[in-house]
């Protein structure tokens, strides 16, 4: 039986071709089977089991899969040709006429094609049944054609016992037909088939690979084989430059920030901490001097004082900015909490607490209050004019101590003893753990909130998954540390690097998928307390050091013969001074 416009036979079409070439979602065509004057003519000696290549490729889908993409492409004759050449058919007949019915409407036959298509699951096969049939009563409505339509609903979609939930919705548009108008004035209905040949990009996601291969699969296995490069390549650090099939990717070292471009002196002492805003446009510092500074990043890469921050009456330990950057905290060594103003650089409020000492603080993700860490061991929230929202009392911080809440809200992790990392869920109130052997110096999370990179005493650092079960995951080694907090943190192009400080007055660089130290930065003359790496610009690192510099690390800038050129020596964009050349 054919579809409810069907005004004509099936058998009267061109069985070769669909009726609209219409795109799919992904920008493919449906693909055209060969006409019957190219109809594939099996070989001998191609069987299935053919293998191709040294991994065991299997010729038949190697086959397929290129017909695939001729055929998304929209290279019709050339699949058929493929197709009759190879001995190898696009897809089995069955599933060939399967196809040709769906797009004709021919439901009955669709139906009955389905189950001589290959597929073992009989679940499959039911979904698939509800799918189509339900396409089938959408149109029958859309025709008006009522009692059809609840004849198909009575005695072949609810037979099929799957998704109750839709039959009764659909049974509820048969007896409420006002219900699929989206109002009087336009009539349009909300309830409208859908285009068949989307019905078939459906069904053919629900189909194993074998019985209908995936659309765009050799372009989705490129891409793979793209992201297994650049994921293995040490030095790949930009997200720009041309793609090459016709080489394997590869990056050269000069695409990692290690050359001194600017030394910032403004400081008077000690610098302990340093971070850029989220949008890379400003960097903030904190000294021993008791004050800090904002930086602004200028449009050329040059990095100037904006406002210097004074009120603190003991050295500034850490910073956070605002999730907007429209403001920051600063925090004295056991004194108050600063709330300042980025674009004045006017204090706001200043947040304390009693004879207790303020040691850590931080955002929440909406900016409307702070999370502050006290010398009782405690959590406090206020709100932004400073009243208490909250207190999360107990051993839930130390005094040297690092705080951060993940970008959705829900988790707040501390430093609770020496060795323990708090993850403390906001909603259940429940507590989960990160229990090192070794002294814990400091940590971070990386942006996707899914790791911690974990500071030790024992000049090493962890790098834990905190999504689902907590895990070591890996381990970096190489920088120095006896005496002093040396903070690290994730960096470049989707946070692919690991940098770190070290007593030894030098920047520690590794790759972090793989682990390996691929660069060590000279420059200072103290110890190199804080690193932080500009998330807008992959190219520019900060450091801060005992030496009262900041330096400010760049790719080494490119001559003017290669900018005639216009060509880079690694594939990607560079960033001199901070600054983009192409």
């Amino acid at each position: 039986m054919g579809g409810a416009d069907d005004d004509e036979p099936p058998s009267k079409r061109v069985r070769a071709s669909y009726r609209e070439p219409k795109g799919l979602s992904n920008g493919s065509f449906l693909k055209e089977p060969a006409s019957c004057s190219l109809m594939a003519r099996p070989l001998a000696s191609q069987g299935d089991d053919e293998i191709i290549g040294s991994q065991g490729i299997k010729k038949v889908e190697f086959v397929r899969i290129i017909a695939d993409a001729l055929y998304s492409l929209g290279y019709s004759k050339t699949g058929a040709s493929l197709e009759e050449e190879s001995g190898i058919t696009f897809h089995s007949p069955t599933v060939s006429t399967f196809i040709q019915q769906i797009l004709d409407g021919n439901w009955d036959g669709s139906i009955a094609s389905l189950h001589k298509i290959g597929i073992v699951d009989e679940s499959i096969i039911k979904s698939a049944s509800f799918i189509i049939l339900q396409q089938k009563f959408f149109e029958l409505l859309d025709h008006e054609k009522l009692m059809e339509a609840l004849k198909t609903l009575r005695t072949e979609i609810s037979p099929l016992s799957v998704n109750s939930n839709r039959v009764r919705e659909l049974s509820f548009f048969i007896l409420s037909p006002e219900s699929r108008i989206i109002d009087g004035i336009s009539g349009q209905q909300t309830v409208k088939p859908k285009a068949r040949s989307e019905l078939l990009e459906e069904l053919q996601k629900m189909f194993p690979p074998t019985v209908m291969i995936p659309d765009g699969r050799l372009l989705q296995l490129v891409e793979q084989a793209l992201d297994l490069q650049r994921e293995g390549c040490l030095f790949h650090n930009s997200d720009s430059g041309e793609t090459s099939l016709y080489t394997d990717h590869h990056c050269g070292r000069d695409q990692i920030p290690s050359h001194t471009v600017q030394i910032l002196q403004e400081h008077q002492d000690e610098v302990w901490y340093l971070q850029f805003s989220q949008n890379g446009k400003y960097l903030a510092s904190s000294s021993s001097d008791n004050s800090a500074i904002i930086w602004e990043v200028n449009l050329d890469g040059k990095v100037s004082l904006k406002h210097r921050l004074t009120g603190h009456q003991k050295p500034v330990s850490s910073i956070s900015w605002s999730p907007d950057d429209s403001q920051i905290l600063t925090c004295g060594v056991e004194e108050v909490v600063r709330r300042w103003d980025v674009s004045s650089g006017e204090c706001l409020h200043v947040y304390e607490k009693g004879l207790l000492g303020l040691i850590s603080c931080t955002w929440s993700p909406d900016g409307k209050c702070v999370f502050l860490g006290l010398t009782d061991k405690s959590i406090v929230i206020w709100d932004l004019d400073g009243k208490e929202i909250e207190c999360l009392k107990g051993q839930k911080t130390i005094k040297t101590s690092d705080l951060q809440i993940t970008s959705d809200g829900k988790l707040i992790i501390t430093i609770c003893k020496e060795t323990t990392i708090l993850l403390i869920d906001r909603e259940s109130k429940s507590e989960r753990c990160i229990e090192e052997e070794q002294m814990i110096v400091a940590f971070t999370l990386s942006r996707d909130n899914k790791y911690l990179l974990v500071s030790l005493v024992n000049e090493e650092l962890h790098l834990w998954s905190i999504e689902g079960r907590i895990r070591v995951v890996a381990k970096f080694k190489g920088h120095k540390r006896s005496r002093f907090i040396v903070r690290a943190c994730f960096g470049g192009l989707e946070q692919a690097f690991i940098a770190s400080g070290s007593e030894d007055s030098q920047v520690y660089i590794w790759h972090r998928g793989s682990g390996e130290l691929i660069e060590t930065l000279e420059g200072h003359s103290g110890a190199v307390n804080c690193i932080s790496w500009n998330p807008g610009n992959p190219h520019m690192l900060a450091s801060a050091s005992d030496d009262r510099s900041i330096r400010i690390w760049g790719v080494k800038q490119l001559s003017s013969k290669q900018k005639g050129k216009g060509k880079s020596t690694s594939n990607g964009i560079h960033y001199c001074n901070g600054g983009a050349t192409n």
